[in-house]
């Protein structure tokens, strides 16, 4: 069985993909980030006329988007006790990594999935970070 999810909660995507796809009893998250539904608006950053970063503040974009991954979790019948593995992507791993670890710890003290963390260069909107989760799904 393979479905399709989409909240009316998280961020519209960026492109065309679905929030979330189920194969069996598995829930595979697109990547998530910190923006807010129906708007540009990304808390934490300040951006420049041209939409470049001229700061940004990652606890409040660390919330935001484990906001966002519980509403897509939610919306597509899951829970955030259900993640079974994260994938971190920061964009500043010497400015970022110790805020992250510890908001993390914070959202994730009972359920500790695996996790990886990575630093890349940019991500596709103005943001400093973004997860990809994959949780498990009852029928």
């Amino acid at each position: 069985m393979v479905e399709l999810f989409d909240s009316d909660r998280a961020p519209e995507p960026v492109g065309l993909y679905p929030h979330a796809r189920r194969v069996g009893n598995l829930l595979f998250l697109s990547g998530v980030g910190p923006r807010e539904r129906g708007t540009k608006k990304i808390p934490g950053v300040e951006l420049n006329e041209a939409g470049e970063i001229i700061s940004y503040d990652i606890e409040t974009q660390c919330r935001s988007v484990f906001q966002n991954v519980r509403y897509i979790l939610e919306d597509a019948g899951s829970s955030w006790d259900n993640i079974v593995d994260v994938t971190v992507f920061l964009t500043s791993m010497k400015a970022d990594f110790a805020t992250y670890n510890r908001i993390y710890a914070e959202y994730f003290a009972v359920n500790q999935p695996c996790r990886t963390t990575v630093e890349i260069s940019s991500l596709p909107t103005p943001i400093a970070i973004e997860l990809k989760v994959i949780a498990t799904i009852e029928n």
